[in-house]
């Protein structure tokens, strides 16, 4: 079955909704030695994923537009290791976090599908004529 294709927008708002619940995560997190560190790091990487997608959107060159949402990924990367620190650590339950990890995922797989058909966008498709011309 094949998955239907997400639209620049729909992606947009996606990754603006899991910033959104990242920030309530954040806010959840307890008041220890360690939560505030670990809220510290993932507000940053989990809210920036949004805002670099955004900028990607608008690059002014293919490049520009892989580079940035190449920044969105490692960001959500990130993120997602945050995220199952939390759970190892038990700062939230596992069951609230655990979606989370899970859309983490999805997006990171979505933002990695853009990237490559970006890059392989670029590459010149071969014709007849250039498969039938000898290698110099």
């Amino acid at each position: 079955m094949k998955v239907r294709d997400v639209t620049p927008q729909e992606l947009s708002d996606r990754l603006w909704r899991f910033a959104a619940r990242i920030a309530k995560v954040v806010d959840a997190l307890p008041n220890t030695r360690v939560g505030p560190h670990v809220a510290g790091q993932i507000v940053r990487s989990g809210i920036a994923a949004a805002p670099n997608y955004e900028e990607a959107r608008s690059g002014e060159s293919r490049a520009d537009f892989v580079h940035n949402v190449n920044v969105a990924l490692k960001e959500l990367v990130e993120t997602r290791g945050w995220l199952k620190f939390i759970i190892l650590t038990s700062l939230l339950p596992a069951k609230r976090v655990a979606v989370l990890v899970d859309e983490c995922d999805q997006l990171c797989r979505i933002l990695g599908k853009s990237i490559a058909t970006a890059k392989a966008a670029k590459k010149p498709v071969p014709t007849e004529a250039s498969e039938k011309r000898p290698p110099q």
